[in-house]
């Protein structure tokens, strides 16, 4: 009898973010981290054979959990990647909600009608993890293997070891980051022992805990933005008034804000890149606006971030994080492996924040606080 443990990677990217990754390459977030290390002591006592993981830099860290301790090698098997998303690929959920909503309703349902240019089917996904899975079982006959994937990829293989009916799929339970499930296999058929356990997870580390469509049972929707590039028509107001607010939180009513240079500054980014002032929507009501500077900083290969502003009635929706996010998604596709931001010293609401999600001070003793957060591969 093989013994199978299938696990899903550790919380990402697009788990933090709100951002559509299948095939896209996401990295660990830092309480990804913190989720490996449980997973890593969940896993000591159990005697593993081999470890196997999709190609995804996600699975392959969160691999090293079992692997390095236990002095084995990775195996990698891109038959065990996630869905195959196509143009969706690091989309905004909320930008897929607000430009294709019944095609994301059909998503959310699981439902076999799905489909999404440039993708796979959940017929094709389910068909390649299950070959994956038994081309693995049948090179380890007997002995106990760690399988590393991801979500929607062991809910589909799980389900078809259960035989669930297409028109029952949305039925299928979710699993947390790094929850585990566990299988025998006869050399003929899979078993379930136990599936999506995430016991070994604290409530404050756990990612489905956080989010509010698994703690009210799919009865409520989590806020997912999505961005448009600022209309130099008719959005300068929106700006302004961002930046007013933002400045007098940080320095005071009494501190002059120079609207002029604000607008030049902007306009200069706007040439850069339509995205150099970006507008943020939580549905139709704006969220935050977020400035970018491709110029600056770009010889030590990083992005820079002159403006990052939730709008008040907005603020206390953890949104601010995926501000960030859309700053990743632009910068990292030309070459950029940090981020850089001035956070003013007087604003230590927006301090904790950036520190919380991983930017360091690298500024020493400059109070004008240049902080910084590393977003390359090579971690």
């Amino acid at each position: 009898m093989t013994t199978i443990y299938l696990i899903r990677h550790a919380e990402a990217e697009g788990n933090l973010y709100r951002r559509v990754h299948g095939w896209y390459d996401s990295l660990i977030t830092d309480n990804g981290y913190r989720q490996i290390a449980a997973l890593e002591k969940r896993f000591r006592g159990i005697s593993i054979d081999a470890v196997y993981s999709s190609d995804l830099f996600r699975t392959r860290t969160t691999a090293r959990a079992v692997y390095v301790p236990k002095g084995l090698e990775l195996h990698t098997d891109p038959g065990l990647r996630e869905l195959k998303l196509g143009d969706w690929e690091d989309m905004t959920f909320g930008f897929v909600r607000h430009r294709f909503p019944q095609a994301m309703e059909l998503f959310n349902r699981t439902d076999p009608a799905w489909e999404v240019p440039g993708g796979e089917s959940f017929f094709q996904l389910g068909e390649r993890v299950e070959e994956a899975v038994r081309r693995i079982a049948r090179r380890h006959s007997g002995q106990t293997v760690a399988l590393f994937s991801h979500g929607m990829a062991i809910r589909q293989f799980l389900g078809r070891v259960k035989n669930v009916p297409p028109e029952q799929w949305h039925s299928m339970p979710h699993g947390d980051n790094t929850a585990v499930s566990c299988l025998t296999w006869d050399g003929e058929r899979f078993a379930i022992e136990f599936e999506m356990d995430n016991s070994h997870l604290s409530e404050d580390i756990s990612t489905l805990a956080r989010q509010a469509w698994w703690r009210k049972g799919g009865k409520a929707q989590d806020v997912n933005l999505w961005y448009a590039p600022l209309d130099q028509e008719r959005d300068w107001t929106i700006y302004l008034e961002a930046r007013r607010e933002s400045w007098v939180l940080a320095y005071g009513a009494g501190v002059p804000f120079d609207r002029e240079e604000a607008l030049q500054n902007a306009g200069d980014n706007l040439s850069r890149t339509p995205w150099g002032v970006t507008l943020a929507f939580a549905g139709d009501q704006l969220a935050g606006v977020l400035e970018l500077d491709p110029s600056r900083y770009a010889r030590e290969k990083a992005g820079c971030i002159p403006f990052c502003w939730v709008a008040p009635q907005r603020r206390g929706q953890g949104l601010g994080i995926q501000l960030i996010g859309q700053a990743v998604a632009f910068y990292r596709p030309i070459g950029r492996n940090r981020l850089r931001l001035h956070c003013p010293a007087g604003n230590e609401a927006a301090r904790r924040f950036f520190q919380k999600y991983g930017f360091t001070n690298v500024s020493g003793a400059d109070s004008a606080g240049l902080l910084e957060k590393y977003i390359g591969y090579d971690q």
